[in-house]
């Protein structure tokens, strides 16, 4: 008998609550970043002790902004610790979406009609043919698990507000911490200034407590020290506290005059994300109107800088992540190379799925083509509709010329007519009547200018 026996742990140790074990390591705790297609891109989630930037260089838009605001809404709804340091975070805070079945949110008003759900159940009642039912349907993104039954990645609306009353009650039970830069004095604000309060407050807290730490628009008027050295060093110094306190994570953003090489110089971004764990840009459609009308269904593209790796070499997302099409889950995708990923801001949500082609023609119009049958029924209909004028040449003659007009073609008809002079008549008179004016074939047009309002 074999002396051999398997090590196991003995007890489970229980994770915190929104937080699960990665796939590829379970020593790494990840957390959600509050967008499903953003956690898949990212291995299964942002992995604790680690720091995201988002860089979006569009000056038109704020979808760095948007994606810091799911990253503090999915903590509150989750019950973990948040931290935000603005320079008006009550108002950051209070302006986070929340979820949409909520009893106690505040909604914007909207239209009684939800068009995603109508589009949705119209795709679903399309009858196709018997041999293609059973085929997988094509989809650009991964669609969110809501029969899960923990809490790790809740849905939220972007019409609906977070309550003020989850706000209080988040603050009163010092889940929710405010740090205003414009408190204090000059050093407050400062970069190191941040960093020793944000040391402070990773040091007061317990280490099964999940904290995040939300940083929007690092280097902007309000911070004390904006050279790229000082950011630099900022980013490296959080990313030596989160190792220090691997019950964190932090989320930041960088104000778009600050997203771009012309800034920091040649490799700026490239620096970036040297000192971070995880990077990403979100280049919007809003500066230039030629990719509008090219991809009138995405708003921006995403571009992958870096992606957290930790206690691995290789990063969990090029095994497990569906959208990157690297994974053995991506399908006939595997092999191919990497996808070309795109993001689009909707009425109710912000996704991230795989960059896609429009229909034929995109936004121009297009004309169909009748098919034999048609043509044919269309030319019985002319002739059944035709002009029809009598000539008669005389008393003399019992013979009448009939000419027959369709469509610029005339012909010429000779009967007897051996009725009654009334019955000549009659005829001629029916003949005699104008016909009706042939429609003009309609034109279908494909128009997509506004797809926040439909989700394909």
């Amino acid at each position: 008998m074999s002396s051999f026996k398997r090590k196991v742990p003995s007890k489970q140790v229980a994770l915190p609550p929104g937080t699960r074990a990665s796939s590829s390591s379970p020593s790494t705790i990840l957390t959600s970043s509050g967008i499903p297609s953003l956690d898949d891109i990212l291995g299964g989630g942002l992995p604790l002790s680690c720091s995201l930037v988002v860089l979006a260089p569009d000056n038109h838009s704020a979808y760095g902004e948007l994606v810091q605001k799911y990253f503090v809404a999915q903590g509150i709804a989750c019950g973990q610790t948040v931290c935000i340091l603005h320079d008006d975070a009550v108002t950051f805070a209070a302006e986070c979406m929340w979820m949409p079945n909520s009893s106690s949110n505040t909604r914007t008003p909207t239209p009684p009609a939800d068009e995603e759900d109508e589009a949705a159940r119209n795709e679903e009642n399309i009858k196709i043919a018997w041999r293609y039912e059973q085929m997988k349907k094509f989809q650009t993104t991964v669609v969110p698990n809501n029969l899960s039954t923990d809490d790790f990645c809740n849905t939220f609306d972007l019409t609906s507000r977070i309550p003020l009353s989850v706000i209080d009650d988040a603050r009163n039970d010092k889940r929710l911490l405010l740090l205003n830069l414009n408190e204090g004095c000059d050093v407050a604000s400062s970069m190191m200034g941040v960093i020793r309060r944000i040391q402070h407050v990773l040091a007061a807290t317990s280490s099964t407590e999940v904290v995040r730490l939300c940083i929007p628009s690092l280097g902007s008027l309000e911070w004390v020290g904006q050279s790229p050295k000082d950011i630099l060093h900022f980013l490296h110094s959080l990313r030596r506290l989160l190792r220090q306190y691997p019950h964190a994570c932090a989320c930041v953003s960088l104000p778009p005059h600050l997203c771009t090489d012309s800034w920091g110089g040649m490799g700026w971004v490239q620096k970036v994300g040297w000192v971070t764990d995880a990077a990403i840009s979100l280049e919007g459609f809003g500066a230039d109107p030629s990719l509008v009308a090219l991809f009138p269904s995405h708003h921006g593209l995403l571009q992958i800088h870096k992606l957290p790796t930790p206690h691995t070499i290789l990063s969990a997302s090029d095994k497990y992540s569906t959208l990157r099409g690297l994974s053995s889950s991506a399908g006939a995708s595997v092999g191919s190379g990497e996808n070309n990923l795109a993001f689009k801001c909707m009425r109710k949500r912000l996704i991230f799925e795989t960059m896609h082609l429009d229909l034929e023609g995109g936004v121009t119009e297009r004309r169909t083509a009748p098919s034999a049958n048609a043509i044919s029924l269309d030319a019985g209909i002319a002739h059944a509709h035709g002009v029809l004028r009598v000539v008669d040449e005389g008393p003399s003659r019992s013979l009448a010329t009939v000419e027959v007009e369709l469509e610029q073609t005339t012909t010429e008809i000779r009967g007897s007519l051996s009725e009654s002079p009334g019955m000549s008549q009659s005829a001629a008179k029916n003949a005699t009547t104008p016909s009706k004016l042939k429609k003009p074939k309609k034109k279908v047009a494909f128009h997509s200018d506004k797809p926040d309002l439909y989700d394909f």
